[in-house]
């Protein structure tokens, strides 16, 4: 059980999808913190998994490589 405070425009908005759709606020909310936990989740894993395989060059060998 999650209890939140919103603020009054977005109420509007979510009780004007709900009324639209048919479906509940809380159908909607469900749906929209699962979809943003999946982005989370995939950015949080790929920017770990880039830490552990990230290898640095120092600018000055890149400035040298590129001819600046």
């Amino acid at each position: 059980m999650l209890a939140i405070r919103l603020p009054e425009s977005i109420e509007e908005r979510l009780n004007a999808l709900a009324n639209e759709t048919g479906r509940t606020k809380s159908a909607l909310v469900r749906e929209a913190i699962l979809e943003y936990l999946d982005d989370l989740e995939d950015f949080y894993l790929a920017e770990a998994r880039a830490r552990l395989n990230r290898k640095t060059i120092p600018l000055e060998e890149v400035e040298r490589e590129l001819g600046l």
